[in-house]
């Protein structure tokens, strides 16, 4: 399958589920991928972030092919404005004993 074949085939349904794949080193129904899959995958998830990713996150490959890398500066003011209806996003804290 050439490369236009393979970005026509691969839905944002199939890249979740790919990238999952790569991420947890297992398929959604549980077996481990092979080193074969695992390289195979990783190349697809590349290639279609190289073609789609308009907004990258950090350490990514955006839209054109070059692998983004954002400063602690910007994954800042990225966290920053993630929370909702204006307010500003909460993290969740606890005390030692209630874990």
């Amino acid at each position: 399958m050439d490369v236009s074949q393979l970005l026509k085939a691969m839905t944002p349904e199939v890249f979740e589920r790919i990238s999952t794949a790569v991420e947890t080193g297992k398929w959604p129904d549980g077996t481990v991928l092979t080193a074969n899959q695992r390289d195979s995958a990783m190349q697809a998830v590349m290639l279609y972030q190289s073609r789609h990713n308009s907004n990258a996150q950090h350490m990514t490959v955006a839209a054109g092919g070059e692998i983004k890398f954002k400063s602690k500066a910007e994954l800042k003011r990225d966290f920053s404005t993630q929370g909702t209806l204006g307010e500003s996003p909460e993290i969740a804290r606890f005390e030692h004993d209630d874990i």
